[in-house]
C-alpha cells in the first residue's frame, strides 16, 4: 500500500504592523483560508523576522510560497528610487524577507504564486522596477480600491485583462481575455530580466508575471484571486495549478529516505 502524502506545507510571509505602541505579524484570512480551501495546503506563517531566520532552512521544510497582498508598499529603496511619503505606508521588515526569500525559492524550484504586493516583490527581487502611484501615471487607471464599507463591491470585478498569447495563464485557463479585481497602488514599471508578462490591463498596467526559466512553478497576478477563490473558476485554476506544483514537492520530499532535502 503506497503511503497516502499529507497536505503540501505552504509557507506564507506576514506583514508586520504596529498598533497601540506594540508590533504585530499579521496575514488576511482570505490568504490562508484560500491556500487550505483552495488549493488544500497547510497555511504556515512566516514572522517577518530578517536576521532571526534562515530562509534556505525554512525553504527545506516547505512545498510551497505563497505572497500575500497587503495595506503596505515596497520601500522604494529596494528598486532604485527615493522614499516616497505619498506612497506610504511601507513594510521594510516584510521586504527585508520576502525579497531573498524569492530569489532562494526561484532558485531551489520552490512553487511561488506571488498576489498583489507579492508580485510587486517578485518584479523586485529581480531588478524591475515599480511605479509608487499607478493612478498618477498619465494614461493609467485609478487602480485603487474603492473606499466602501462593502467587501463584495471592494474586491468585485473591476476591469479585463488580455492574456499574452503563448503565455502560462493562457494554457491555464484557456482564455484570451479575463475580468479581474484587480485593486493596488503600486504597478510594474520595468518588468525584472527573466520575467515574462502573462497579462495587461487595457491601460497598458502589468497584470501578472511569470519566469519560464524557473525550475519550479513561478506566477504573479496583480488581482485577488484569494478573495472566495472556490467560487471563481479562474481563481481555483491558478491555485489548483500552484497546488500540483506544491503536491508534487511534498511527494517528492515526503518520500526522500531520511528526509533529505528535494531541490536544495
Amino acid at each position: 500500500m503506497s503511503q497516502q502524502v499529507s497536505p503540501p506545507l505552504i509557507a506564507l510571509p506576514a506583514c508586520r504592523m504596529e498598533k497601540d505602541g506594540q508590533d504585530f505579524h499579521t496575514i488576511g484570512d482570505k490568504y490562508v483560508r484560500a491556500v487550505a480551501e483552495a488549493a488544500g495546503g497547510l497555511p504556515v506563517m512566516l514572522p517577518s523576522l530578517s536576521g532571526l531566520i534562515d530562509v534556505d532552512d525554512v525553504l527545506r521544510r516547505m512545498d510551497g510560497l505563497v505572497l500575500t497582498g497587503s495595506p503596505s508598499n515596497v520601500h522604494p529603496t529596494e528598486y532604485g528610487r527615493s522614499a516616497d511619503p505619498a506612497a506610504e505606508p511601507h513594510d521594510v521588515w516584510r521586504d527585508s524577507i520576502t525579497l531573498p526569500l524569492i530569489r532562494s525559492a526561484v532558485k531551489v524550484g520552490v512553487p511561488l504564486f506571488a498576489i498583489c504586493r507579492g508580485m510587486q516583490e517578485l518584479n523586485v527581487a529581480f531588478g524591475g522596477t515599480l511605479f509608487a502611484r499607478v493612478h498618477e501615471v498619465e494614461g493609467r487607471m485609478d487602480h485603487r480600491a474603492p473606499k466602501v464599507d462593502d467587501v463584495d463591491v471592494k474586491y468585485g470585478l473591476r476591469h479585463s485583462v488580455a492574456l499574452t498569447p503563448g503565455g502560462l495563464l493562457r494554457e491555464l485557463l484557456g482564455a484570451e481575455e479575463i475580468e479581474v479585481n484587480s485593486l493596488h497602488n503600486q504597478g510594474v514599471e520595468t518588468p525584472a530580466p527573466g520575467l515574462r508578462v502573462e497579462a495587461l490591463a487595457d491601460d497598458g498596467t502589468v497584470e501578472a508575471l511569470s519566469m519560464p526559466e524557473a525550475p519550479g512553478f513561478v506566477l504573479g497576478v496583480q488581482w485577488h484571486p484569494e478573495y472566495k477563490a472556490t467560487e471563481s473558476h479562474i481563481s481555483t485554476a491558478l491555485f489548483q495549478a500552484f497546488a500540483r506544483a506544491a503536491r508534487h514537492r511534498a511527494s517528492l520530499r515526503q518520500n526522500t529516505a531520511a528526509g533529505e532535502p528535494v531541490g536544495a
